[in-house]
């Protein structure tokens, strides 16, 4: 049987497929949001840290809903063990511009291009580095480099480095302070509490149209113990219980369920 039908969903919950104005209101994300979008406006940068699970390509694509598309120019640029020249041609291609020539002759061109869609476009440039824990050490300068504007006298390029844990050891490194200077904030993110838990399952229920939760507290202690509140864990349990619910055409999710769910993911 289809989850959908057995727990009357106008879609399946607990996937990624969610719109950015249905992302979970927490107060933690919502303070998160809004410290990044402090520095945005601002025009100045900063660093989104969290384990992975936490939420945090989530948040980035709440925030990028949330910066005006006539005031802000934004590209997101996936970040992999790239040398510097390498790291500039991909961010030329994010910004539509030919990814060829020298290293200083692309950093030249990427800052040619933010400052006219800044003074000529009346536009914010933004940078969001996703998977910012992969910066090299010796590339990680290349962002004290672009956004260095008229001997660092002008805020022209914002720039918002998002990764895992290791992204902190790597700007606290002492080589790094020159660029750890340049953020304006750095956000974390944590994994859910108890009640937190219980509040995100019933909201991911309600926004996929489901009336009243089918997960019995059993269910939902157990997925919590299973998961201690990272969001891509609940979302990949939640989901196999209920489909294991599903085929055996109950409308019921027990702690057995989520059990069986572990199994299934986790063997």
């Amino acid at each position: 049987m289809d989850v959908r039908s057995v727990f009357g969903c106008h879609t399946t919950p607990f996937t990624r497929e969610i719109a950015p104005s249905e992302h979970f209101a927490l107060p933690l994300f919502e303070q998160a949001r809004d410290a990044l979008r402090r520095a945005i406006d601002l025009r100045m940068s900063a660093a989104l840290i969290a384990p992975a699970g936490t939420g945090k390509t989530a948040l980035l694509r709440w925030l990028i809903a949330d910066l005006p598309e006539a005031r802000y120019q934004v590209r997101v640029v996936k970040v992999c063990d790239l040398g510097k020249r390498d790291l500039c041609r991909e961010i030329a291609r994010a910004v539509g511009l030919p990814p060829v020539g020298s290293y200083p002759a692309l950093v030249q061109k990427l800052q040619e291009r933010f400052e006219h869609e800044a003074c000529n476009d009346g536009l914010r440039p933004v940078l969001l580095f996703d998977d910012a824990h992969g910066l090299r050490l010796d590339v990680l300068a290349i962002l004290r480099v672009l956004t260095n504007f008229n001997m660092d006298s002008r805020l022209v390029l914002s720039v918002v480095l998002s990764g895992q844990l290791a992204l902190r050891k790597t700007l606290e490194a002492n080589d790094q302070l020159s660029v750890t200077r340049r953020l304006a904030c750095t956000v974390t993110l944590r994994p859910l509490s108890r009640e937190e838990t219980c509040a995100y399952l019933e909201h991911r229920l309600h926004i996929a149209g489901v009336a009243a939760s089918p997960f019995d507290q059993g269910a939902v202690e157990t997925l919590y113990e299973l998961s201690r509140g990272n969001l891509r864990a609940i979302d990949g349990l939640a989901l196999e219980a209920m489909q294991l619910a599903a085929s055996a055409k109950l409308q019921a999710v027990g702690s057995n369920h989520v059990l069986a769910a572990r199994k299934n993911l986790w063997p």
